[in-house]
This record gives C-alpha cells, sequence and structure tokens, in this order.
C-alpha cells in the first residue's frame, strides 16, 4: 500500500469510531462544501480542500514520497530529534518506509482548533442543549487558537522534508478509536464505583505498561468507593474542552469522566458539581487509541513493521497475531 492510502483508510476508520455518529460526520463534510462555496473567488484560493473528505484537520501527510509502506517508525511526538533517529537507522542500512506521529504538527498544528468544533455534538449527544454547547465552545476554541497562533509550527514537516523521509500525522482517528472502546467497555460491564473503573483500565495492557512506569491511572475527583453514576470516556475532539462543560455535563446527568488530562480550573469544578474524576493517563491513552486504529487498519489493507519511540509501544489485539 501507498501513503495515501493508508491515510485515507485513517480517516474511514476515525469516521467510523466517531462518538458523534458517521452521519454527523457526513453532515459536517457538507457544510464545510457549503462554506467553500460560498466564499469569494480569492478566498477560494487559499482555502484547503482536503477538507472537503477529512474531517480531522489535526491530521494529514506532511511529506509523501508515494512509495510502498511495509515498516513506519511510530512515536506519540515526532519532532526533528526523531526525525534524525529515523535518517540514522535509515543510514546503517535498515529500509524504513514513513514516520508516524500522534500529536500533530505543521498545518495539523494549526488546524487543531477546528477540531474542536466536534465537541459541540459530542456535548450534546449527552444531553447540554445544542446552543449551550456551541456558546460554551467558542471562548475555549478561540483561546486554543490565539495559543497556536505564535508557534513555530513547520519545523518538523521541515525536517522531514530536507532529510527526505516521509511523514504523516493521526490526532483524532486514533482519539476515536481509544473513546469507542472505552465507552463500549464501561457501557458493557456497568462498573457501579470508581474503584471497578480503575480494575477495568488495569486489565488493559496499556495501563498496565504505564502504571509499572509509575503513571497509573488515578482518581482525581472522589474516591475508590465513590458510585459511578453514568460514565463519559472525554478524550477526543482536539483538546480539553471549556471548564464550564463540568458544570453542565453534571447538570445533563453524568457522574463520572474518565479522561487523558484535566487543568486545575477543569477538576476544581468538577468537583464543586459533584462530578467524579478519574485520568486514565494522557500517554497510555494515547497508545491504546493508536494501537486500535493501526489493528483495525491491518485488518482491512496488510501487517506492518513497526520501530517503535517517543513513549510508542505497539500491542496488536488482531486475532491470530
Amino acid at each position: 500500500m501507498k501513503i495515501k492510502e493508508l491515510f485515507d483508510t485513517i480517516i474511514q476508520i476515525g469516521m467510523e469510531r466517531d462518538p458523534r455518529g458517521r452521519s454527523a460526520v457526513e453532515n459536517y463534510l457538507a457544510e464545510i462544501k457549503k462554506n467553500y462555496d460560498e466564499l469569494s473567488e480569492k478566498e477560494k484560493k487559499y482555502f484547503d480542500i482536503e477538507k472537503f473528505t477529512n474531517p480531522y484537520g489535526d491530521s494529514r501527510i506532511y511529506n509523501d514520497n508515494d512509495n510502498e509502506i511495509s515498516k513506519v517508525l511510530v512515536g506519540i511526538d515526532i519532532e526533528t530529534p526523531e526525525l534524525l533517529l529515523f535518517d540514522n537507522i535509515r543510514s546503517k542500512g535498515e529500509k524504513i518506509d514513513l514516520a508516524i506521529t500522534h500529536h500533530p504538527e505543521g498545518i495539523a498544528l494549526n488546524n487543531l482548533p477546528q477540531v474542536m468544533n466536534m465537541q459541540i455534538d459530542f456535548l450534546h449527544k449527552y444531553g447540554l442543549p445544542i446552543n449551550l454547547a456551541e456558546n460554551i465552545l467558542l471562548e475555549r476554541i478561540d483561546d486554543v487558537s490565539k495559543g497556536v497562533l505564535p508557534t513555530n509550527y513547520s519545523r518538523a514537516v521541515d525536517a522531514a522534508k530536507l532529510l527526505d523521509i516521509p511523514f504523516l500525522g493521526v490526532h483524532t482517528p486514533a482519539d476515536n478509536c481509544v473513546v469507542h472502546y472505552l465507552q463500549a467497555l464501561f457501557d458493557k460491564e456497568n462498573p457501579k464505583k470508581m474503584k471497578d473503573i480503575f480494575d477495568l483500565l488495569l486489565d488493559i495492557e496499556e495501563y498496565q505498561i504505564s502504571y509499572k512506569e509509575s503513571n497509573a491511572p488515578k482518581i482525581v475527583v472522589g474516591n475508590k468507593n465513590s458510585s459511578c453514576g453514568k460514565i463519559l470516556v472525554d478524550m477526543t475532539g482536539g483538546t480539553e474542552g471549556p471548564v464550564i462543560a463540568m458544570e453542565k455535563l453534571a447538570n445533563a446527568g453524568i457522574g463520572t469522566i474518565v479522561g487523558m488530562h484535566f487543568s486545575q480550573s477543569h477538576l476544581k469544578s468538577a468537583k464543586a458539581n459533584h462530578l467524579n474524576i478519574i485520568i486514565a493517563g494522557h500517554i497510555a491513552s494515547d497508545n491504546l487509541g493508536m494501537n486500535l486504529l493501526f489493528d483495525e487498519l491491518e485488518n482491512r489493507l496488510k501487517k506492518l513493521d513497526y520501530i517503535e519511540c517517543s513513549g510508542y509501544k505497539r500491542i496488536s489485539r488482531r486475532a491470530g497475531v
């Protein structure tokens, strides 16, 4: 398979695992096309037409040489040091076809705030009125947009091009996979206490590895004997949503949120609104999402060989592997 086929399949998997539902994603793409048609000719000249088919602007191909893909170097973060590592391994005679990062670089980093729009439908699905979900997200999206503006976003992409390294990033599709997996697990097992959620997480190898490295899942609001109530897995949509969402989710009937990371302001609001929080772990959850994504990718295309780096460890759940 070539890079474009691999990437297009990743996007399709992300859409299938999207917590909003496939139809909501397709409606979003249709809205993008409608907005494009209303632009002036000058504005159309600068429009990123990949948005017509890729709803996840934080996931992109950064450098493509149109070669066949068999062996990939994968990391949670691939930046210039990891690309130099790629080049060093390659210089010693080992053939590597592609570098894959989870966290976005280049244009995908600039697009991170746009992906946060998916949180509007996500919050609406879990009980918030759509107008309320839109309004509380706007300020947070603006904050993230301003935070991205001063970054030197092209450093790693420029390095990949200078070193002639094929390079792509896959963020939200992997995050969608971990949300889909964990939400289905909790819905099926119906844990009653926070300690039950903790135990379910520790049945998963990525979290076991993290625990052994002194980075265990942690109950940060509530305690092990707190009743869970309705559980929400919140690990996709670019980055953390607004603090006020804690209050609104509690009012909508959510009892516990399982996430990757939360600011102190989020935790303070959760506590004030009697909402339990368990941090499953950022890198462990990213690993789980990437592994689930690669499992599905291999089911549809072919098995890949992996070089693990930058916090990533390949764990396969494919039958017979």
